[in-house]
């Protein structure tokens, strides 16, 4: 897939998951300067009105997967963007526009300091191992059920893993 083309599919999964243009093009890789004409440019082309036709026609990831993606974000990701706002003297409001804040909870400032809060990191990690044991513990439910129903070992690998919570087949 050519950058051009590769560049609008981005943005498509971006704009599904956030519904503004401007911010799916940000994500995507366009600069701020111009990111408002670009989202609402690639979101009118044929390109991507196919796209997110596409997309939107498949099953929406499950919540618990992406609670699970942003806590793993949190625990093991870097916080260097907060970082480099601290230690900046002044930065201009396009560069700030750049920065990956997700780990950020608060700031205040005021003309002498500037306090950013970040995630805790142990928490992060303490509520990714919460979920671990749930899906640990929905993949036993899963392997019991299908024990009392007869199945083999191997068909538990097709438990319904996307979190539906469904153990019953239906019937056919």
């Amino acid at each position: 897939m050519d950058s051009g083309k590769s560049r609008r599919a981005a943005f498509c999964r971006w704009y599904l998951a956030l519904g503004n243009p401007r911010e799916a093009a940000l994500k995507a890789g366009c600069p701020p300067e111009t990111a408002a004409d670009d989202g609402l440019q690639m979101l009118h082309s044929a390109f991507c009105r196919r796209y997110l036709a596409q997309l939107a026609a498949q099953p929406a990831l499950p919540l618990q997967a992406l609670v699970t993606a942003g806590l793993a974000r949190l625990a093991f990701g870097d916080a260097n963007d907060a970082a480099k706002l601290v230690f900046s003297e002044k930065i201009a409001p396009e560069d700030l526009q750049g920065l990956d804040l997700f780990h950020v909870t608060s700031i205040k400032y005021d003309k002498n300091m500037i306090e950013i809060k970040l995630a805790d990191r142990l928490s992060a990690m303490n509520k990714l191992l919460e979920c671990a044991g749930a899906a640990d513990s929905a993949a036993a439910a899963a392997a019991l059920v299908n024990a009392l129903q007869g199945g083999t070992p191997e068909e538990v690998d097709s438990f319904d893993a996307e979190g539906s919570g469904s153990v019953f087949t239906e019937a056919t």
